[in-house]
């Protein structure tokens, strides 16, 4: 495992959800859980998400949102609503992806993903 990498994915984990979604849930992770942690520590955020070159974690975020949107992956769409926020995003960007996912995914996946989203934000204050 390249050790730069991995400590990258831990910053930006962290960044967006705390200790408690990075260092702290990938050293819990179970000997059948951990290869999966340090996939998605190492090749999701260290090398995907730590190319900010290209795109801003921002923007990112706002992506990844539409595409749990269309493969209709609510819990997914819950956490990554609250990296969106640490990520800089605005209440009213996410409801804007979440609209326009309407259209390009269908008004049941949009209403799941504002069920979700409002939760969220709601749990956390922001609402």
């Amino acid at each position: 495992m390249n050790e730069q990498l991995f400590e990258r994915g831990i910053e930006i984990r962290e960044k967006m959800w705390g200790p408690a979604g990075a260092r702290d849930k990938v050293e819990a992770a179970t000997p059948f859980s951990r290869p999966l942690e340090d996939l998605v520590t190492v090749y999701c955020f260290g090398e995907t998400w730590g190319r900010e070159q290209e795109l801003s974690h921002d923007i990112r975020s706002m992506l990844t949102i539409g595409m749990l949107i269309a493969l209709g992956r609510s819990h997914e769409i819950r956490v990554h609503v609250q990296g969106a926020l640490a990520n800089g995003v605005t209440i009213e960007q996410i409801r804007e992806v979440l609209l326009h996912s309407a259209i390009y995914c269908g008004i049941p996946a949009a209403v799941d993903a504002f069920r979700n989203a409002e939760a969220v934000l709601t749990e956390l204050g922001e609402l």
